[in-house]
């Protein structure tokens, strides 16, 4: 079976959601977009308080090379533009829209019926990726359009589609990949025209026995479009492992998978590519699994983005002794710190843990049993980088390679001893992050 070869661990999936279909969350009365959704400069807003915007209109330009537009997912009149505090705590630019009717732009396309064939040049994708504000929906929210900006000295021989899912408890990709095959493939096909790569090979973890036939017979229409069915084994759907496991290539440390002539995208990216593409649809929406062992009604949701967590959290009901909720999932979700925020794009999951799950245990001295060396996808060494980093020796962490660490926690994971590996290797890359910019400077 394919996979990468180096490390992985299996934590316990729980995919309890597999067989909930995707339902449309209700429109909220009011929506707070921030502006910063997006891997990259946040957008500058385009509309000031009183006017009145329709669903899919812009609201605010991506305006640096590395950043997003935003669209508005209703139709409203804009109440104010200030500083809000995300599901982090941080402070960050917000425009609040007041919900009146439901009103879209007239050139988007809502009509249910599928459109296969693409008229856009590569070049018209490319901007209309980039005009719809299309993020990567796998975790980092990179803006998908600079990916297809390809150097002239560079050359795509692979498309790869991560439909991998390996992170547990999600599984809007799975449900998509279910219910929306059929533009998820359109939107391959209009990514491939803007790569110019001759072939896409879409990962699935073989847990998704039923996706990887259903895929495989609508394929059947795509000759340049394969299925490749992959080991369950995490991080299976990181990048780099996801680009060794299927073209045996190996992306350098610091560099990027076009340096191997490979670009990367996420399954429910595509269908996000072919909304924009083929139906003029910006990205005003997210796929959103609401799970949790103790969770009596869990869903995937499509969900406007600007959606208050509390109502999507509210409308499964919080489970009592309910201790942490993580949006994203439990080895590379970030706990969050204020319920009193809202949906954004790549928000794929909001996972509500009891107090005995989201316990990690008793930190003990280091057993120096090198587990967290064997099971590190990067080869790193966390037993070493997690002290280098706590003693903040920054110029030790760069050159032992901490900027290589995807932070899939693994090595966390799989530590009998509960010691914080992953906590202090992110803090490590942060802070050797500013001295290599300062450095630069």
């Amino acid at each position: 079976m394919i996979t990468f070869k180096k490390g992985g661990v299996h934590p316990e999936e729980n995919k309890f959601t597999n067989s909930n279909p995707i339902e449309i969350f209700p429109i909220p009365s009011q929506v707070t977009l921030f502006t910063g959704q997006h891997l990259g400069v946040p957008a500058v807003p385009v509309v000031d308080k009183g006017d009145v915007v329709k669903v899919g209109q812009l609201v605010a330009r991506g305006e640096a090379f590395i950043s997003a537009n935003i669209h508005s997912p209703v139709s409203g009149v804009v109440q104010k533009i200030e500083p809000v505090a995300d599901a982090l705590g941080h402070k960050k630019t917000a425009i609040v829209i007041n919900v009146e009717d439901d009103v879209w732009e007239e050139k988007i396309d809502r009509s249910p019926d599928i459109i296969a064939t693409i008229t856009r040049t590569k070049e018209e994708i490319i901007n209309t990726m980039k005009d719809c504000g299309i993020v990567g929906l796998g975790g980092a929210c990179f803006p998908v359009h600079v990916k297809y900006m390809v150097p002239p000295d560079k050359k795509v021989d692979y498309l790869l589609i991560n439909a991998a899912e390996c992170e547990p408890y999600i599984t809007t990709d799975y449900r998509v990949m279910i219910e929306h095959g059929k533009e998820c493939l359109i939107g391959i096909e209009a990514m491939l025209k803007a790569s110019g790569a001759p072939v896409a090979l879409i990962g699935v973890e073989n847990n998704k026995r039923d996706a990887i036939r259903h895929l495989t017979k609508l394929a059947k229409d795509h000759p340049n479009i394969k299925i490749r069915p992959l080991k369950v084994k995490y991080p299976q759907g990181a990048e780099k492992q996801l680009i060794q496991a299927l073209t045996n290539r190996r992306v350098p440390a610091g560099k990027l998978p076009i340096e191997v002539g490979v670009i990367v995208n996420n399954i429910t990216t595509t269908f996000a590519v072919y909304e924009a593409v083929q139906k003029n649809k910006p990205l005003i929406e997210t796929f959103t699994t609401v799970t949790g062992k103790k969770v009596m009604e869990k869903r995937n949701y499509r969900i406007r983005l600007g959606t208050p967590i509390m109502d999507v959290l509210n409308s499964v009901g919080i489970p009592e002794n309910t201790k942490k909720i993580i949006a994203g999932g439990p080895m590379m979700g970030k706990a969050i710190a204020n319920l009193n925020s809202f949906a954004v794009k790549g928000m794929s999951s909001l996972l509500m843990m009891d107090d005995a799950e989201s316990y990690r245990g008793d930190v003990a001295n280091c057993l120096r049993c090198g587990r967290c060396v064997t099971v590190c996808p990067m080869g790193l060494e966390p037993v070493l980088l997690q002290p280098l980093a706590e003693q903040s020796r920054w110029e030790e962490c760069e050159k032992n390679g901490i900027m290589n660490c995807i932070e899939c926690g693994s090595c966390q994971f799989e530590c009998p001893a509960n010691r914080p590996l992953l906590d202090f290797i992110r803090l490590g890359k942060h802070n050797t992050g500013l001295m290599i910019r300062n450095r630069k400077n």
